[in-house]
């Protein structure tokens, strides 16, 4: 018998400090990420906060469920990329993209206008240099006290990590992508 095979008697120790503010990393391989962060971002509005989504991968141009509900729950959202690396025709305006959706979410952190700001996919970019991690760490350190921040991606940076509150790694144990099967809509869009 394990300790999981016993249900506790005593209640896990409680925090009893208040932050004004968390920033969160949601990385790994495994599916989830982005996916948590709108679970969290619903939340959110249930609370009366005021939230922004910016997507760093996908564009206007995709269909996604997780949009849909969002913009009719009251979110703002931003798919600001040019879709999958491998689909660009030229990598140079894909990284201009990129810049561009950085700039966007940078001024979305320092305005103060939003309870949580939801960063999709952005560690892609800052890991391709296309975005420069320093200055993501900047903004998030100096972001006004009441603004939250959820980030999402795989192989989340070091420095990223080091100024989280929460990091949270989804681990891939299995995968229908392994097998050739498409993404399904409802399940990953």
């Amino acid at each position: 018998m394990t300790d999981q095979d016993i249900p506790p008697t005593e209640a896990p120790i409680t925090g009893n400090i208040r932050e004004p503010s968390l920033v969160l990393i949601n990385t790994g391989d495994g599916k989830g990420k982005s996916t948590a962060a709108f679970g969290t971002a619903m939340r959110a509005v249930a609370r009366g906060w005021k939230v922004v989504v910016l997507q760093f991968l996908k564009s206007g141009d995709w269909s996604v469920g997780e949009e849909k509900i969002g913009r009719q729950i009251g979110i703002e959202w931003w798919a600001l990329g040019d879709g999958f690396t491998w689909d660009s025709d030229d990598m140079d305006e894909s990284q201009a993209v990129a810049q561009e959706a950085w700039a966007s979410a940078r001024e979305k952190i320092e305005s103060g206008q939003y309870d949580l700001v939801v960063l999709d996919e952005v560690t892609y970019p800052i890991n391709w240099g296309w975005v420069d991690v320093e200055e993501v760490v900047s903004s998030i350190q100096s972001r006004p006290e009441k603004v939250n921040v959820i980030l999402t991606g795989r192989d989340a940076p070091d420095r990223l990590i080091e100024i989280a509150d929460t990091v949270t790694e989804m681990t891939k144990i299995k995968h229908a992508f392994d097998r050739g099967v498409m993404a399904r809509r409802g399940i990953d869009y």
